[in-house]
């Protein structure tokens, strides 16, 4: 079953002899349980390309499409809430609340939606990540490896239709990072859960079940891992 797919994707800044062609023409599918890595340089296109299919900025022209929903057809708030129920972010930076402990911050996309809380998937998901130790700690108390794990917890928590991961291990030391990426292919499999990472790692790139290479906004090339 296919979940996201983008049409033609643009993103232009400036115009005429200043214009940059941040995204210039993204043709992508994506299905249910996958694991895909999007690779390239820095300047690739590859972090623009994941706020456009996050929601995160509008397109120039074109379509994505996420669970069979156009979301550039929603006003703001009605891509806010479709955000927040559909899509999990996992950034570089962790983006945890820093005054709420673990649970708190798994919890809080759920709180924010006001939604049924889902107990023993939130259970399984804190033992899957071994996570349940920590639960009363403030994220200034986890190391890196550990503040990762919560944000991952924290995507899954919804159930999102994909997850999208902003270079995930890029604070995090080489032992640690195989660890998470390892930790994010255990949840794709054992939770059947879409997930796009953009990284320039190739090494880490090789774990993820699709590598798709962006290079100057344009997809140049792709396979099965």
């Amino acid at each position: 079953m296919r979940i996201l797919k983008t049409v033609g994707l643009k993103k232009y800044y400036n115009k005429d002899a200043n214009q940059v062609k941040a995204l210039d023409g993204i043709d992508l599918e994506i299905n249910e349980g996958e694991f895909v890595a999007i690779v390239g340089t820095s300047g690739s296109g590859k972090s623009t390309l994941l706020h456009m299919i996050g929601g995160l900025d509008r397109a120039t022209s074109g379509e994505v499409t996420v669970g069979g929903n156009d979301i550039f057809r929603m006003n703001d708030e009605a891509l806010t809430i479709f955000r927040r129920r559909n899509i999990g972010f996992v950034f570089q930076n962790y983006n945890l609340v820093p005054i709420l402990n673990v649970l708190e911050n798994i919890m809080l996309p759920i709180e924010l939606d006001g939604n049924q809380v889902d107990q023993q998937f939130i259970k399984h998901i804190i033992q899957t990540l071994g996570l349940h130790d920590k639960l009363e700690s403030l994220p200034n108390h986890l190391s890196g490896g550990q503040q990762q794990r919560v944000a991952i917890a924290r995507a899954l928590a919804t159930k999102p239709a994909i997850i999208l991961a902003d270079e995930p291990t890029g604070n995090l030391d080489s032992k640690t990072s195989q660890e998470v990426i390892g930790l994010l292919k255990v949840t794709s499999r054992q939770f059947n859960q879409t997930i796009m990472m953009i990284t320039h790692n190739e090494e880490i790139a090789q774990l993820a079940d699709r590598i798709i290479r962006i290079e100057d906004g344009k997809i140049v090339g792709g396979h099965e891992s």
